[in-house]
């Protein structure tokens, strides 16, 4: 089964222009691609490239203006309340604890916005195992306001996982945090996406991000897909193919992208 699958996806926003024209600025260009269930996907791209409106789609928090996604067999936006239930996600700076309650209470409320049986040995096991692997236990009962960003990181991450989603959806999860903690973090995605096949579906400026997590690179530019490739791919050939024409991109066309595929082909 597919995770994501999206046809000619495309999401325009009509924008004020003077006091009585109006124009319309496309964000996400006829995306077609599909990742399969357990992959880890890097979707990369300069800023204002569509890769947050896309994920905002899938999620459904935006309707696209045409086109098809289904997530996990779903229609995001006919099927939210169905989906968010097998999906997790990360938005960077956006938190979906509770700033001023430890993780351990912002783990219960979830629970029960989930549904999750509190008093069951599954959930009690799951939980046990989310603090173990993230190492929570040192800050459970600290508020979250109280955190440094590696530890709310990762009490978001495993927020994210409680209620044993299929599909992982996570933007700049490492943005500024520091050195060890960063490595931390990608270990354990690594790690959920090889032991539980855990869908990873990952937004990053850090190539380290993504040469630690992903096995598959998705490169847009200017809301179109310029690049899909494998990691190996990406690191070995320097010139992978375009996804639309089969030929290696046309560099001097994206200048935007010059200075992510250097870093992006540069072995680390």
């Amino acid at each position: 089964m597919f995770a994501v699958h999206t046809e000619d996806l495309r999401k325009e926003f009509s924008l004020k222009k003077g006091l009585f024209e109006r124009r319309t600025a496309v964000a996400v260009d006829n995306i077609s691609l599909t990742v399969k269930e357990g992959q880890a996907v890097a979707f990369i791209g300069p800023n204002g490239a569509g890769k947050s409106t896309t994920i905002k789609m899938l999620t459904g928090i935006l309707k696209p203006s045409s086109g098809k996604a289904q997530v996990l067999g779903l229609d995001p936006r006919r099927q939210r309340s169905r989906l968010v239930r097998q999906i997790g996600a990360v938005f960077g700076q956006r938190s979906q604890l509770w700033l001023h309650l430890p993780p351990k209470d912002s783990f219960e409320l979830l629970a029960e916005i989930y549904s999750l049986e509190k008093k069951s040995k599954q959930y009690k096991s799951r939980l046990e195992m989310l603090i173990e692997r993230f190492e929570l236990a040192a800050f459970l009962n600290t508020p979250v306001r109280k955190l440094s960003l590696g530890e709310r990181m990762r009490a978001e991450i495993a927020a994210s996982l409680l209620h044993r989603p299929r599909l992982l959806l996570l933007d700049e999860p490492t943005i500024g945090i520091d050195v060890v903690a960063r490595q931390r973090l990608r270990e354990l995605l690594a790690q959920w996406n090889r032991e539980e096949g855990l869908t990873v579906f990952l937004t990053s400026h850090d190539t380290g991000d993504i040469e630690a997590v992903a096995d598959r690179v998705i490169l847009i530019n200017h809301g179109r897909v310029i690049i899909d490739d494998t990691i190996d791919g990406v690191r070995h050939y320097g010139a992978p193919k375009s996804a639309d024409t089969g030929e290696p991109p046309d560099m001097q066309t994206l200048p935007a992208l010059e200075k992510v595929l250097s870093d992006l082909f540069t072995a680390k």
